[in-house]
């Protein structure tokens, strides 16, 4: 059966829900993660089911831990956000080391500057000696 406009309308009640309404991403800690892989590697199989559909998992969450944790990334385990906050921490001391050094040339620079003023002011007041006239 297709719907016509004339239908949309009539089942329209003119209420739009809010994107907020969608399901949240869950995030696992690394601690809640590898407690329950240990949990589900140490189940019979007949249990393994019930595990996860206790915790509301799937078996794709502890294929996808199973792998991380035998890539030894312990880091892998912990929540994504966490990554990427640690990312941009690097990029800013990363900013923030080239700044300090931009600051070093400059301030050497002035340095240099400042020294060759009071050179080219001492080699000016040497040569102001009043010059004798010529006859």
């Amino acid at each position: 059966m297709t719907m016509t406009l004339a239908d949309a309308a009539r089942i329209d009640d003119g209420v739009v829900t809010p994107r907020a309404d969608r399901p949240k991403r869950r995030t696992f800690t690394a601690e809640y993660k590898a407690q329950i892989l240990a949990e589900y590697d140490a189940a019979d199989r007949n249990e393994r089911g019930a595990i996860l559909r206790r915790e509301g998992l799937y078996s794709s969450h502890i294929a996808e831990w199973r792998k991380a944790a035998e890539a030894g990334a312990s880091a892998a385990l912990g929540p994504k956000a966490k990554d990427r906050r640690d990312r941009e921490i690097e990029q800013l001391r990363a900013r923030a080391e080239k700044a300090e050094a931009e600051v070093a040339k400059t301030q050497a620079a002035l340095d240099l500057v400042g020294k060759a003023h009071a050179l080219l002011e001492t080699l000016s007041e040497s040569t102001d000696t009043p010059r004798r006239s010529q006859r």
